[in-house]
């Protein structure tokens, strides 16, 4: 396979800032890899990464993207070839956290963009550890649009796991037409959810989502939370469905509006499930919590033996991604990154290598 004598990168070097540069390739050390890279997704977390100045481990310059399928051009033999997804947290496979079976928190993982050192997604080629690759063996789509799997798909997979979730479950996600929340509603769905209310401010994305496995939508533009809480009651009313508890909500905004919201309708015996990564802080009397008996539960990123599973779903039609997803050569990066952060992108952009 061809090995590069640089890596091409678009580098962010100061928050706000993006610079098209050369890497150095390493060697790769036994158990790593080098991935061509096919194709690595815009996330809401490069866009906070960038604009909001939220703080990364390996501090700029670096490479951000997380979300990345590609080919294994060197390193080890036997993946040598393969077509993969990079898990977008790689855990070390050995401390107490790993051994919990918690290792998608795992303090020393490593996160392309993020905790990977300077490499990241939005580059040529990538360099990361073999041990959680997924390998994609056959398949109908195109490689690049696989690399959603990698933090888009993974992590609502993640959260259903968290959040316990089991057919004839009722399900509620807050941020559902948004480019992961699309996919928490289709994998609420795949879990077997007898319910799935979907509720966004976007009403022309919000109209997607009843064919992906929404059984209701509430477009929350304009309304109060008590407007909000009325709509949700008359269809749970409707349906014959209780309204007050046992509902499992998935907070997937990263908004303080969001987050008020999944508060404000987390229900007796239910669990709310916090996706969304939001600066702002958010009031809310803690002894509701306990008079509820509910839970609140945050989820990071997705364990890499789950991956298996998630693609199997992609692939066989269970969660659909080609209509969710734009592919964008990797020259338009800044154009995608604005249009990201001004909330104007109608689908998930991947983008891929022209350098």
């Amino acid at each position: 396979m061809p090995v590069p004598e640089k890596i091409a990168a678009w580098q962010m070097t100061v928050p706000g800032e993006l610079t098209r540069v050369e890497l150095p390739v390493p060697q790769p050390a036994p158990g790593e890899v080098l991935v061509e890279i096919a194709g690595c997704g815009v996330c809401h977390t490069d866009i906070g990464y960038f604009y909001q100045g939220v703080p990364t481990v390996t501090k700029p310059p670096l490479t951000l993207g997380h979300e990345i399928s590609g080919r294994v051009v060197a390193g080890e033999e036997s993946l040598l070839g393969q077509e993969v997804i990079i898990p977008a947290v790689m855990p070390c496979n050995r401390c107490p956290i790993c051994a919990a079976g918690r290792g998608n928190r795992c303090l020393a993982q490593k996160m392309p963009g993020n905790s990977l050192g300077i490499y990241g997604g939005f580059a040529s080629h990538i360099p990361v550890p073999a041990a959680d690759l997924c390998v994609v063996g056959d398949r109908a789509l195109p490689l690049e649009y696989l690399a959603v799997v990698a933090d888009a798909i993974s992590t609502p997979y993640q959260a259903a796991v968290r959040a316990d979730l089991k057919p004839g479950d009722l399900a509620m996600v807050i941020g559902a037409a948004g480019g992961v929340g699309t996919y928490v509603t289709q994998v609420a769905a795949a879990f077997g959810a007898k319910a799935v209310v979907a509720i966004d401010r976007n009403e022309e994305k919000l109209a997607r989502t009843t064919g992906i496995g929404a059984t209701h939508t509430i477009n929350t533009a304009g309304k109060s939370l008590k407007e909000i809480k009325e709509d949700f009651k008359a269809y749970c009313k409707a349906a014959g469905l209780p309204s007050n508890y046992g509902w499992k909500i998935f907070e997937v905004t990263g908004t303080k509006e969001g987050q008020e919201i999944a508060l404000d309708l987390l229900p007796f015996i239910g669990k709310l499930v916090l996706i969304g990564y939001a600066i702002q802080k958010v009031e809310f009397m803690f002894s509701r919590l306990m008079a509820l008996d509910a839970e609140i539960i945050g989820t990071w990123g997705c364990l890499p033996q789950y991956y298996p599973d998630v693609l199997k779903m992609v692939l066989d039609g269970r969660i659909q991604v080609k209509p969710f997803v734009e592919i964008r050569p990797m020259s338009t990066i800044r154009e995608t990154f604005a249009e990201a952060h001004s909330g104007r992108l109608a689908r998930r952009v991947v983008l891929t290598p022209d350098f």
